[in-house]
């Protein structure tokens, strides 16, 4: 199976992408500034359970695929950005209507956890970033010898979803932080939201100019 060394190193690499905020985080912090702290943090769920996602995929046959053929790493990406540009124009047209009171409404009067998650899901499968980083980089650490390569793929791939956990949670945290300071004053609350909402289009367009490392 994987070894220790393998993974360690990994790791290592996985941190040094990580901490570059990409779609991902961008995202994260786009949500927590349009609908606060609970929206974050269940996005950053979404996001995580959409990147293992793709490591399964990759693992399975979509790293191939991407490697292969410029059509799916296309698709892929213009879905992911469609959705963002839609998120984000739904975030700004809303944002007269929140109101600092808001801010201690159930959840269910905000915006559904669950709706969130499956956000955040989408969004994380379909991040060009991490398609590329995993279809590229992740079967470099695996050990063909060892066998079951999707099984080691698999493995490592708990690694970045185990870092992306911490550090998307403090993203989503410190942006609903400053959030909060904003709901003090309605005005400045709607414009927080528009911001987010911006923020969310932007990424948006920023991911469908992506292009391939190669």
């Amino acid at each position: 199976m994987v070894s220790t060394e393998s993974i360690l190193a990994f790791a290592a690499m996985a941190l040094l992408v990580i901490v570059i905020p990409g779609p991902s985080v961008l995202f994260v912090i786009g949500r927590a500034l349009a609908h606060g702290r609970r929206t974050a943090l269940a996005t950053v769920l979404g996001n995580l359970i959409g990147s293992y996602l793709l490591v399964t995929a990759v693992a399975w046959g979509l790293g191939t695929l991407v490697e292969t053929s410029a059509a799916v790493f296309t698709g892929v990406k213009l879905a992911g950005a469609a959705y963002l540009v839609y998120l984000g124009v739904q975030a700004f047209r809303h944002r007269k209507e929140m109101r600092a009171a808001d801010m201690e409404a159930p959840a269910g009067a905000r915006r559904g956890d669950l709706r969130t998650v499956l956000d955040g899901i989408l969004v994380g499968f379909t991040n060009p970033k991490g398609l590329i980083f995993f279809a590229a980089v992740l079967p470099q650490f695996v050990n063909h010898a060892a066998g079951r390569i999707p099984l080691q793929m698999m493995v490592l791939g708990l690694v970045p979803v185990a870092i992306g956990m911490v550090t998307d949670t403090l993203w989503g945290l410190g942006a609903s932080a400053a959030r909060s300071w904003f709901a003090r004053s309605d005005r400045r609350l709607s414009m927080v939201g528009g911001a987010g909402g911006f923020a969310m289009i932007g990424l948006g367009v920023t991911v469908a100019a992506t292009g391939r490392a190669d």
